[in-house]
């Protein structure tokens, strides 16, 4: 293991604690714990309706179906994301649509969505990477005129805002990922936001196979599965949200140290985040035409740096041979630096010395 990992999140508050009683009283499955946690995602977010599940591709994966997505539809996804976000609509046999970011940013490119949009597309899937939104406005006025339900990606956005509110709660709905390296973390975890009570009817049978009760059980016109949220895994959430005025504090202060440094690093580009709106960096991204021997030399000094992610378009079964040429400066150059909001400063002002070695 490397002296400074990429990411590093806190479980040293009173997450033992927390998991402790849970288990003591006898809260392990689905129960009271996990209801408090939504509640108090809903209150932080400004949403009536929140589904815990199991995580964030298991969110998406339920939020399409309560959108009515199947066989022979398609799916507007961005070049640029997780691989979870066009695995969700695959699985259920919808067509993946990709299309190309912007040129200055990850975001999707709403002027290339309008072109991808035929008699079978169902939905547009925007992603708010790394607190980044999406362009909600135009997407969202797209989705009204060609009657396609938007739902948002956000993942990697949470309690992340634009000029509107809260990201993940401007559409249909939204979805979040509680995995390792996330604002808040309960190992895995996920969750479905939206204002729509039909919508969380929906949603709340689905997780349990469709049951609306699970002791005097009728079968409902809707099937579901098991994608039901332990009361252990929302302690842990519980004592995480206890955390995030901490954690988003640190994050915001590891990116200030980065945006600070640039100046003597001419050979990296930070990808921007809008902070002074609400956008909350978890990662702190930059562009590299050396990518490999940056990442190698860091290396040589015991730090780990994470190569984005490779562009959706290169896996082969999707089927896709057009060129996304945006897609592909951030899919061959770009590289997270150490960050997350349990990550000492003193290890970022190590990467920041070690940058500067070298670009001498």
């Amino acid at each position: 293991m490397k002296d400074i990992s990429w990411w590093w999140t806190d479980f040293t508050g009173d997450e033992a604690n927390r998991l402790t009683n849970a288990i003591n009283q006898g809260h392990i499955s689905q129960g009271s714990v996990a209801m408090e946690f939504e509640q108090r995602v809903g209150e932080l977010l400004d949403v009536p309706y929140v589904v815990a599940t199991t995580n964030g591709s298991t969110a998406l994966l339920m939020a399409l179906i309560a959108a009515g997505v199947g066989p022979d539809d398609e799916v507007i996804v961005p070049n640029r994301s997780w691989i979870a976000t066009a695995h969700a609509p695959l699985i259920l046999g919808a067509r993946v649509a990709l299309v190309d970011v912007e040129s200055d940013s990850t975001r999707i490119d709403p002027e290339n969505i309008e072109k991808k949009i035929t008699p079978r597309t169902k939905v547009i899937l925007p992603v708010h990477l790394n607190g980044r939104s999406a362009g909600m406005d135009e997407i969202n006025r797209l989705g009204r005129e060609y009657g396609l339900t938007v739902i948002e990606d956000a993942a990697q956005a949470f309690y992340s805002r634009n000029s509107t509110g809260y990201l993940g709660a401007q559409s249909f709905a939204g979805c979040f990922s509680m995995a390792l390296g996330k604002l808040i973390s309960t190992g895995q975890g996920g969750f479905v936001v939206t204002k729509d009570e039909s919508t969380y009817k929906i949603l709340k049978a689905m997780r349990s196979h469709g049951l609306t009760d699970v002791i005097d059980v009728t079968y409902n016109t809707r099937p579901g599965f098991n994608f039901k949220f332990t009361d252990i895994h929302a302690s842990i959430g519980l004592a995480q949200l206890d955390k995030l005025p901490a954690s988003i504090s640190r994050v915001n202060k590891i990116h200030e140290k980065y945006l600070n440094a640039m100046g003597d690093l001419p050979f990296l580009t930070l990808l921007p985040v809008d902070v002074g709106v609400g956008g909350i960096p978890i990662y702190n991204e930059v562009l590299c035409p050396q990518r490999e021997k940056l990442i190698q030399y860091l290396e040589s000094k015991n730090i780990q740096a994470r190569p984005f992610a490779p562009d959706l378009n290169t896996a082969e079964y999707f089927g896709n041979t057009e060129r996304f040429p945006n897609s592909e400066i951030f899919g061959n150059q770009g590289i997270c630096l150490p960050c997350g909001p349990g990550q000492p400063l003193e290890n970022i002002d190590r990467v920041i010395d070690a940058l500067r070695s070298f670009g001498r």
